[in-house]
């Protein structure tokens, strides 16, 4: 079990409030709008994240998309970090909501994958290499994104509480579930057998 939270509230609060507005940034929507794509919430999933940009069948884009949705659970982790390590886990936790949940756009965004990998790298990169991992091998396996994200996310928070465990844990299973939150419809769909897959090649 975690200890004592080590934090004030309104740390705690400002952490959590930096994490978010760098997360909330919705790079997918504006890439796709700045290389005249379309508008990603009428497309494909209506997802604003790297797997619908690359529905558009720009690669770059989407590439680019990936990036900084990496990049955004990473950097506010990494700054806060040099304050408090909780005030890292708190601002990686705001990073992985702003970017699910941005205010910009209803609070209707990506499903946090990108984002939470950028999160992992920034408290203990073991766990984004774990995470990227289990996606690749469940990927290559079955050619499913969202199994591949549910099976790596339920893996990594296994490992977060058997390695890790404290604060950091509890963060990474709550991050973990709202995963699965985030991947409802995609679940239905697996289990109908209506699930679409990805190409893995060329």
């Amino acid at each position: 079990m975690p200890g004592e939270w080590p934090l004030p509230l309104t740390a705690t609060l400002v952490a959590l409030a930096f994490g978010y507005l760098c997360g909330s940034i919705p790079f997918g929507l504006i890439f796709a709008r700045l290389f005249r794509l379309g508008d990603l919430r009428q497309m494909g999933s209506g997802n604003i994240g790297a797997t619908n940009v690359l529905r558009t069948g720009s690669k770059p884009v989407a590439a680019a998309t990936l990036l900084c949705d990496v990049l955004k659970g990473v950097v506010p982790v990494l700054v806060a970090s040099q304050w408090h390590e909780a005030a890292g886990i708190v601002a990686g936790l705001g990073a992985f909501l702003g970017h699910i949940f941005p205010v910009w756009l209803r609070f209707r965004g990506g499903k946090g994958v990108a984002t939470l990998i950028g999160v992992f790298l920034g408290l203990a990169w073991p766990l984004a290499l774990a995470f990227l991992a289990i996606w690749l091998l469940v990927a290559v396996a079955t050619r499913y994104s969202s199994l591949s994200a549910l099976v790596a996310s339920t893996l990594t928070a296994l490992g977060a509480v058997v390695f890790h465990g404290g604060w950091l844990a509890v963060a990474v299973v709550a991050m973990a579930v709202i995963v699965f939150f985030t991947h409802r419809a995609n679940i239905v769909r697996l289990a109908r057998g209506e699930e679409t897959r990805i190409s893995l090649g060329r």
